[in-house]
């Protein structure tokens, strides 16, 4: 009889993480992948705004949704992630290119330590990050990051309007940021 509970009960969590995995995936097929990989979603095919708030690495606490009306430039890495490293540079120069049309950026350091995560981040961006070890911020995304580096353009509703799962480059980034500023934030959001 406890073994029967115990299968049962089982079952429901596998089904339930299978329900999770194919959320996730049917809201990812209906928006575009490029052949870089870059998945993009037009305003109608986007879901309801993820909730990503936590501790920052500097201390205090963030919470995205402040940041509705604006564009918002999510980047999950690491100090121990040589692509974190190679592309670092590339986000701080969209990021300054960018912040008078209305966009912001946050990074999500993940699986590391906050000395380390701290002394990475010194010098190199003049964004805020969220302090995340487990990499739980990123189970909030309908189309989740899945590797390190990753970045989530959010719209002006805090909508994933963009996933790209590899290192960025300005010239690759700063185009999708530009196009998701130019959009009419939907109606009634502010």
């Amino acid at each position: 009889m406890h073994t029967r509970r115990w299968t049962a009960g089982l079952l429901a969590v596998v089904a339930a993480v299978g329900l999770v995995g194919c959320t996730s995936k049917s809201q990812e097929k209906s928006c575009t992948t490029s052949p870089e990989g870059v998945i993009e979603c037009a305003p109608e095919q986007r879901s309801a705004p993820p909730k990503i708030a936590g501790e920052l690495l500097t201390g205090g606490a963030y919470d995205v949704s402040q940041a509705r009306g604006q564009v918002v430039v999510v980047n999950f890495w690491g100090s121990w992630c040589a692509p974190c490293r190679a592309e670092a540079d590339d986000l701080e120069a969209t990021y300054q290119a960018t912040k008078a049309s209305g966009v912001t950026f946050l990074g999500i350091n993940v699986q590391d330590s906050k000395d380390k995560a701290i002394a990475f981040e010194e010098g190199r961006v003049s964004y805020p990050s969220l302090f995340d070890p487990p990499s739980r911020l990123a189970l909030a995304l309908d189309i989740p990051p899945n590797t390190i580096p990753a970045t989530v353009v959010l719209d002006r509703d805090g909508r994933v309007a963009a996933v790209i799962r590899a290192a960025v480059k300005q010239a690759g980034l700063q185009p999708i940021v530009e196009r998701v500023a130019a959009e009419q934030p939907a109606a009634g959001s502010r």
